[in-house]
């Protein structure tokens, strides 16, 4: 595979990372870059470094959407012939038209790719506006950092997919010191440009509302004297440290040196944060991430990080606060989430998009099931039985039982030990960082619960459906009871306050919306975990994949059900139903109050109280029992109810 890569961005050498990582898994990488270009408000000459694929060309002008390359290294390096051009420019830049214009002129035919990170849509003057449709037009697909920039892509003419390539980041340079907890002077950090939009105002006003706080900031820009006057005048001049630039180890040390990195970033009607690098250094060097709930810092940071309303420094005291609160538990959020933005990471993406546009069948996605087992393995016997050995299997076994490991290893599954009860989302997670560990991140991945059975061809016709699509996150599978029973229900709507309303009124039969797919049985995409990152890990038992498949349709992703044969217990789990109802309920309180918070909740619980008090009255028997057992959750609060009980870890 000879691939022509152009981005003036190559100057920097850390920025060539992901070329050395193409040509280390096998491509032939050639990389123009601009031989000099303004980065970060200094001019950066192309120092090659030894890296002999790329070559640097002299610009005409300075803005990323207007400037020229000299065309003779493109017309040379086009007329080489290679199987596909890899324009990582603006779809409405000159430099776009340009390569283009050469591209014709050589008669090439090789397929081309564009990049875009512009996630704010923008009518553009002409000639520009005329570049970016005829470029789109033609397009062999396009890979955005971002996920509003391939909608708006799409929505602009792109007939080929957009698909989500991460900006990476070096984990062997950025990578955590040794420590179990924050500071009892907090260091609080900011890394970036001082310009008004990044918001480092809105910063210094809520550090200064905590006396013990320290500031620490890295980077220059425009504002500085500006800022400089503002600690003066509000009186924290002595803790607040303007630290200057800072790249490579340098910069890591600074990152190292902080208990939280702030990104008070203010959105603008023509700006809005594209990536975030900073969030995913921070975050692979143990630092948690408090930020603006803007742009792509959502779909960057995850849940890894603590989300604060923009320009409010109030808010953004508070979520500080919070992180240094969670710090031990954001600060492992954050190192696995980090993971998924390495170097070949971006590199897997790269190649598996090159190969899809050159119909390269050798790329198969070929899945790996995920088992998170507890108790007995007898269940575990059977499922892995039913895969035959064709599907690669890792099984985190929370229990540590010696049994339970002879069966994995009987059967060919990675064994892993939880080391303790982690519940379903914990174990999932190791289980995915044990797959980043040795290398197999971008494979999909089949959560399958140890009373389920699939074949697997079964799995196989499941990832045929994921990979049909474009965007599919996830793909559950039709199932039946064991032993001929009837079918499960597969599709539920997510929980919402007013759907809580209409159950308890008795119309649950108007709530038959496709909204989430159960997860004894589920396929995710791996660009959708690199993107969305794991399970959340509050959910201890119950709602993990809802809330996961939930941040899924947020993000524009689609879930879909492929018509399989699968069997699954179903809801007979066993053990005490008043502890199995507990956990149930906790976990849906903990998915009200995390996408509808406080009054969301009370109106859930409202609903829950109401529908259980009448059908406590009304129904005989067990079904009265249970709305009675769920009557006394809801009224006295089912977290609260599991935390004084104990939550079983």
């Amino acid at each position: 595979m000879r691939v022509l890569r152009v981005a003036h961005h190559g100057v920097v050498s850390a920025w060539r990372e992901r070329e050395r990582r193409l040509i280390a898994q096998g491509a032939d990488v050639q990389l123009i870059s601009a031989a000099a270009w303004n980065e970060g408000g200094r001019t950066v000459p192309l120092d090659v470094e030894g890296d002999r694929f790329v070559t640097g060309a002299r610009t005409i002008g300075r803005h990323p959407s207007v400037f020229l390359f000299d065309p003779r290294p493109i017309w040379r390096a086009i007329g080489q012939r290679p199987d596909l051009i890899d324009l990582h420019e603006e779809p409405n830049a000159l430099a776009t038209a340009e390569v283009l214009l050469i591209r014709w002129l050589r008669r090439c035919r090789a397929p081309y790719v564009l990049y875009s990170a512009q996630n704010i849509s923008k009518r553009y003057p002409i000639p520009f506006r005329w570049i970016e449709r005829l470029s789109l037009r033609g397009a062999a697909a396009a890979y955005v950092c971002n996920n509003d920039a391939g909608r708006i892509l799409i929505s602009k003419g792109l007939r080929a997919p957009a698909v989500l390539v991460p900006l990476g980041v070096d984990t062997g340079v950025y990578a955590p010191r040794e420590r179990e907890e924050p500071s009892t002077e907090p260091v609080i950090g900011y890394v970036g440009r001082l310009e008004r939009h990044k918001g480092v105002h809105v910063l210094m006003r809520a550090v200064a509302s905590q006396p013990q706080w320290r500031l620490h900031i890295t980077g220059d820009g425009s504002q500085r004297v500006e800022l400089e006057a503002l600690a003066r005048d509000l009186g924290v001049s002595n803790r607040v440290r303007f630290l200057g630039h800072a790249h490579g180890h340098s910069l890591a040390q600074r990152f190292r040196d902080l208990d939280v990195l702030a990104v008070p970033s203010l959105p603008t009607p023509r700006w809005l944060e594209q990536f975030c690098r900073v969030a995913v250094e921070s975050m692979a060097s143990g630092v948690p991430v408090v930020a603006s709930d803007s742009g792509a810092i959502p779909d960057i940071v995850g849940g890894a990080g603590v989300l604060v309303r923009p320009d409010d420094a109030v808010a953004l005291a508070a979520g500080i606060a919070a992180a240094l609160e969670r710090w031990p538990e954001l600060r492992g959020y954050g190192i696995t989430r980090s993971r998924q933005f390495t170097w070949d990471s971006v590199a897997n993406a790269q190649l598996q998009m090159y190969a899809e546009v050159l119909g390269d069948t050798a790329t198969t996605h070929e899945p790996e099931a995920l088992v998170v087992a507890y108790g007995p393995p007898d269940d575990l016997d059977e499922c892995l039985r039913a895969l035959d050995r064709r599907i690669p299997v890792t099984v985190v076994d929370n229990s540590s039982l010696s049994a339970t490991r002879e069966v994995a290893e009987r059967h060919g599954a990675r064994y892993v030990d939880a080391g303790r009860n982690r519940g379903f989302a914990g174990g999932v997670n190791l289980g995915l960082r044990t797959l980043v560990r040795a290398g197999l991140s971008d494979r999909d991945v089949l959560l399958l619960n140890p009373d389920a059975r699939i074949g697997p061809d079964a799995v196989h016709q499941m990832r045929d459906v994921l990979r049909a699509g474009n965007r599919v996150a996830a793909v559950g599978a039709t199932q039946t009871e064991p032993g001929g029973g009837g079918a499960v229900r597969v599709w539920w709507p997510f929980p919402t306050p007013w759907g809580a309303w209409i159950e308890a009124l008795g119309l649950g039969t108007l709530q038959r919306r496709r909204g989430f797919a159960i997860g004894s049985v589920l396929l995710l995409n791996a660009e959708a975990i690199a993107h969305l990152g794991g399970l959340d890990e509050r959910f201890f038992l119950y709602a993990e994949e809802v809330d996961w498949q939930y941040r899924a349709r947020r993000h524009g992703w689609d879930i879909l059900v492929a018509d399989v044969d699968a069997t699954h217990v179903g809801a007979g789990t066993g053990g005490d139903p008043s502890v199995r109802e507990g956990h149930f309920y906790a976990s849906g309180e903990l998915y009200v109050r995390k996408h509808y918070g406080a009054l969301g909740w009370q109106i859930y619980r409202g609903a829950n109280v109401a529908g259980a008090l009448v059908r406590s009255t009304l129904l005989p028997g067990e079904r009265g029992a249970a709305a009675r057992r769920r009557l006394r959750l809801f009224t006295a609060g089912p977290v609260a109810l599991r935390s004084a009980a104990g939550n079983g870890r």
